[in-house]
Order: C-alpha cells, then structure tokens, then sequence
C-alpha cells in the first residue's frame, strides 16, 4: 500500500490530478515547488502539507526531504514534475535561459531522484516517476533547451531504473506527447474535436497504475498520447 508521496514541480495540471487519485487511495501527500501559492486550494482539497523548494538547489532539496521525511516517514512515491522552457531561433537563445531549462528539467530531476533513492534504498522499496515530453524523443525546431532538458531527463530515468529496479526501487519515465488539457490556460478542445488534447486526469490514472504494478513486470517507459495524435 501507497502511504506517503512527494510531488516535486507541483501545479494544476498532470500534478495535480495524481495528487487528487493517491489522496483518494488514502495516501498523505507533500506537494513542493518553487513558488507555493497555487497549491493553497490544492492543499486544502485533499490535506496535502506545502512546501517551497527551488529543485535546482542542492541543499533546498536535500532539506524537503528531511523535512518530508520527518513529517511522512520516507515516500512511497516521488514524482518530479517540473520543468522550464526557453523558445527562439538557436541564434537567438540567450545562454542563461538554456541554462536554467536544464537545471530545471534535468539538473533538479537528478537532485531529487538521488534524495529519493538515498532514502529508499535501505527500505528496498519505493517508486521514483519522472514526467517527459515529447520533446523527450524529439527536438522540434525552436525549442533546442527544452529538448535538451528533457531528453537528459528520460537518460537519467533509464540508468536510474537499470540501477536501482534490481534494488527494489522502481523508476519509470512518462511520455506525455500532446497537449494536455488546461482549461485555466485557455487549452481547451474545440466542439468538433472532442479528446483531442490529453486529460490530466486520465494520464494521473496511467501513474497510478504504474506504481500499482507487480515487480515481475514493471514498466520503465510509457508513452501517453491522444487518439487524434498524427504518428
């Protein structure tokens, strides 16, 4: 059973979703980002504590998850959910934007996964989710940093899953190629194409299936995309 999960980069999206579905489960759950201020009806929805934690930050880090520990005992299930952007002709790409997409995207990412399996090794138990992109397969043009982010993110999970499933810790990257569905942002499907952006409540379901899986037969990759989706 699922006791304790922590959500790195949490929001109002893909987060939030599986945030409402492990509280469902009767899991206690931490929600930690950069900046907390629109977690506060999240939070109070389903009891989940708050914290403020720039994931690029060594030592940030490394304190959520003495207090998360503390407070929950060691997660079950650490998700990280974060990552930033920067979009421009290559020429034009200003190299401290870049920087920051990487820190964000990959450099927190490992920050968190090493914290999460420090603590969950000695229990042999535990699961480390990371949340891709398409841009975790592909780079598209004008979007370099962020394929660069992401694609360093989905190489982190594949060795942390070769490393750590024979230890019993499972690590599996998510695959989110489309538009997720944000009505608060304006994404929204038009009336004559229903489904045609992905449903963060439906990608929160696959997640949970995912930790729900039997060792015998773990997914270290799954790849979610709208029906609608050109191949």
């Amino acid at each position: 059973m699922v006791k304790s999960a922590l959500i790195v980069g949490a929001g109002n999206g893909i987060s939030a979703s599986f945030a409402r579905l492990l509280a469902r489960d009767g899991c206690a759950v931490a929600l930690a980002a950069r900046t907390t201020s629109r977690l506060t009806s999240l939070a109070q929805e389903i009891g989940a504590s708050v914290h403020a934690c720039d994931a690029t930050e060594p030592k940030q880090v490394a304190a959520l998850f003495e207090n998360i520990v503390e407070a929950l005992g060691v997660p079950d299930v650490v998700l990280y959910n974060a990552s930033a952007r920067a979009r421009g002709p290559l020429v034009d790409l200003k190299p401290v934007e870049v920087e920051n997409a990487l820190r964000v995207s990959a450099y927190g990412g490992f920050l968190v996964g090493q914290q999460a399996a420090k603590r969950m090794l000695p229990r042999g138990s535990g699961a480390i989710f990371f949340t891709g992109a398409s841009a975790s397969v592909k780079g598209y043009a004008q979007s370099a940093p962020f394929a660069m982010g992401k694609f360093a993110l989905r190489g982190l999970s594949q060795s942390m899953a070769r490393e750590l499933h024979p230890k019993g810790i499972h690590v599996a990257h998510f695959v989110i190629d489309g538009g997720v569905r944000n009505p608060a942002a304006g994404r929204e499907e038009p009336a004559d194409a229903p489904d045609s952006f992905l449903d963060p409540d439906a990608i929160a379901q696959t997640y949970l299936a995912v930790l729900k899986q039997p060792r015998s037969a773990w997914s270290l990759e799954v790849e979610l995309r709208p029906w609608v989706e050109r191949f």
